[in-house]
């Protein structure tokens, strides 16, 4: 048997001290049969340093009790080991509790051995670890090692490999001890455990006291709010006109703003069975408080995973309760060693680091409406795609985008042709062969059967890329009895995206075009024909000077010469510019642009001044629109 136990300690030498691989080791388990060299190691080296515990005395009185019992009970451990004292029996914990100061009683009842200990009830609720007694076997190993010691010792408590030394058997695989370890330390309220040793103590430990603290928090008082405040911190707007999170229907605005909204972990998300979460996101999409919503193409949903909803609200309490604890600690309502001072905060650094993989790790599922449609067939019922995101990405927002962009759930860059392709579906008619831009970007915001584009700027790139083509679609700011106001097709052009601008079916555009270049070509002047060639005589003809009744001055002065340019300034008012310079190219530009040969130029100054400065965020993007508007110079001093 001792050869045995010296062959285990070497095939699994990772898992028990360095001297059980010494040869000697053997000797010793000979020499100490059938009682195991660790007991002797505990009770001379820790017990006997209590002042009233005999070296010689005291151990054969200890373990004549102990082996009294084990006797009595039939034990079949092959030794006796620090994990097979029976601290349930009555006499052999009395011997034990003589010479420990008062408070150990709790201790062993509650913690280590009994009926009813909570090592007795892991073990009943889970028969891997109580076929063997893993639970009771490593406490009672490390009440040994541990008792004797005191509060004032720079170490405390034994290694784990102590542990194992003082409970595993040959046959047995150790890391059913370290499961049972684990346990322990998840349920005893008198286990301490630090630097990878394990000791007891009168003082309950603190994750004990944690998990005690942890019953205060509730979900709607404490455990929402906190993810809340977790979730924001972990986005930014980015592409979103706003986030809202864990908000009513009310407070999400019904307008042309492009809007995520996370939804609370009780509405949660499942891929099998009801998903809180679609009911949620449909109440949302619906209605604005007491009020229809009608932009529903603005909205996209962003849910915590259902299966992982129970777990990170446990994290919220864990990190709640050491922050408590941590609080009261500075506060001097708690009076700890500095172990556990340190052990305190190095928790609740965990758990907040835990907790920020957790929030993670459950708002992982996008959540978008959608609608089929096909023209003249109406409109399917709302459907929710859903899409997971990587819980790894370093930044979640970013994330976010990447699953909307790669799944066509957000259009960033929308190319002219599928633009097109939506006019002649669902705008351009038999018999309307012109429609509102405004008002397509305005149902592109409404119908979920639409694209969900970024925002209005998206549109009118779209438009601008598409003037030059004359695939897709003209412009004209108005359209009066049959006729095109600002008519313009296959020319290059920043159109100005307002309740005038329309977009014309491309045939038809081609059409009028035609017909346009064909007005004005009749409206040219014709050459004089040769008389000679008309009265078939060989009169000289006339002079055409001599044909020409010249223009004169009001005062009989000198012929008037033909104008031939044209200049002109105006200043804009800021707020209403970009109603005045619709009215300004309607009012005078078109009269030159609608004549064959003049050539038209129109420059603009802008000019702006602040006393405070412009900040970083408004001078990026005023760069980046000049960039895309094409702007010659564009500069902030």
């Amino acid at each position: 048997m001792c050869r045995a136990f010296a062959d285990y300690y070497i095939a699994n030498s990772d898992d028990f001290p360095r001297e059980t691989q010494e040869s000697r080791y053997f000797d010793r388990l000979m020499h100490a049969y059938p009682i195991h060299p660790e007991v002797f190691n505990r009770l001379y080296e820790d017990w006997s340093s209590l002042d009233n515990f005999q070296r010689t005395r005291g151990v054969l009185k200890l373990m004549a009790k102990v082996i009294h019992r084990l006797w009595k009970d039939n034990d079949k451990d092959p030794l006796i080991m620090p994990g097979s004292f029976p601290l349930q029996d009555a006499d052999t914990r009395n011997e034990l509790l003589y010479y420990l100061p008062q408070g150990w009683d709790p201790v062993v009842d509650r913690d280590v051995d009994g009926e009813r200990a909570e090592t007795t009830e892991i073990e009943n609720r889970d028969t891997r670890l109580g076929s063997i007694q893993a639970c009771r076997r490593s406490a009672r190993t490390i009440f040994l090692g541990s008792a004797p010691s005191t509060a004032n010792q720079m170490v405390r408590g034994i290694e784990l490999e102590r542990v194992a030394l003082g409970v595993a058997q040959p046959g047995q695989q150790v890391g059913i001890y370290k499961d049972a370890l684990r346990r322990l330390g998840d349920r005893l309220h008198y286990l301490n455990s630090g630097n990878n040793r394990f000791w007891f103590d009168t003082r309950p430990n603190l994750r004990r006291e944690m998990e005690e603290r942890k019953r205060r928090f509730q979900d709607k008082e404490d455990v929402f709010p906190h993810i809340r405040d977790r979730v924001q911190r972990a986005l930014v707007n980015g592409v979103f006109g706003g986030i809202h999170i864990f908000t009513t229907s009310s407070d999400v605005p019904d307008d042309w703003q492009l809007r995520l909204v996370v939804l609370p972990p009780d509405a949660a998300f499942s891929r099998t069975g009801q998903s809180l979460a679609i009911e949620r996101a449909a109440e949302i999409l619906k209605t604005r408080g007491d009020q229809p919503r009608f932009k529903q193409n603005r909205l996209i949903f962003l849910a915590a995973d259902y299966d992982t909803v129970s777990r990170l609200k446990d994290q919220v309490r864990s990190t709640l309760a050491w922050q408590s604890i941590v609080n009261d600690i500075k506060d001097m309502k708690l009076n700890l060693d500095q172990f556990q001072s340190r052990q305190a905060s190095k928790s609740l650094e965990d758990a907040t680091e835990a907790l920020r993989r957790m929030i993670r790790e459950a708002y992982k599922w996008m959540i978008a409406p959608m609608q089929e449609a096909q023209p003249g067939k109406g409109v399917s019922e709302i459907q929710w795609e859903f899409f997971q995101v990587n819980p790894g990405a370093p930044n979640l927002t970013q994330e976010i985008e990447r699953v909307l962009k790669e799944n066509e759930l957000l259009i960033i860059e929308w190319a002219p042709i599928h633009l097109a392709a939506i006019l002649k579906n669902w705008f351009w008619k038999e018999d309307i062969k012109e429609t509102s831009a405004l008002n397509v970007w305005q149902q592109s915001c409404q119908q979920l059967y639409l694209p969900r584009l970024k925002d209005d700027a998206v549109f009118r790139h779209t438009l601008a890329a598409g003037a030059e083509s004359r695939d897709f679609f003209g412009f004209a700011y108005g359209k009066e009895d049959g006729s095109y106001i600002g008519f313009a097709y296959g020319k290059r052009t920043t159109p100005i995206m307002d309740a005038s601008l329309l977009l014309i079916e491309p045939v038809t555009a081609a059409g009028y075009a035609e017909a346009q270049r064909a007005a004005d070509e009749a409206a040219r002047p014709k050459p004089v024909q040769n008389i000679h060639d008309v009265t078939g005589s060989n009169e000289v003809p006339p002079r055409v000077e001599d044909s020409v009744t010249p223009s004169y001055s009001s005062d009989g002065g000198a012929p008037l010469s033909a104008k031939t340019q044209f200049y002109g300034s105006i200043e804009l008012d800021p707020i209403q510019a970009k109603k005045q310079f619709a009215d300004l190219v309607d009012e005078v530009v078109l009269h030159f642009t609608v004549r064959s040969g003049v050539k038209v130029s129109i420059a603009i100054e802008i000019q702006a001044d602040s006393a405070t400065g412009f900040d970083d965020g408004l001078q990026r993007v005023v760069k980046e629109n000049c960039n895309v508007l094409r702007f010659k110079n564009a500069e902030f001093e």
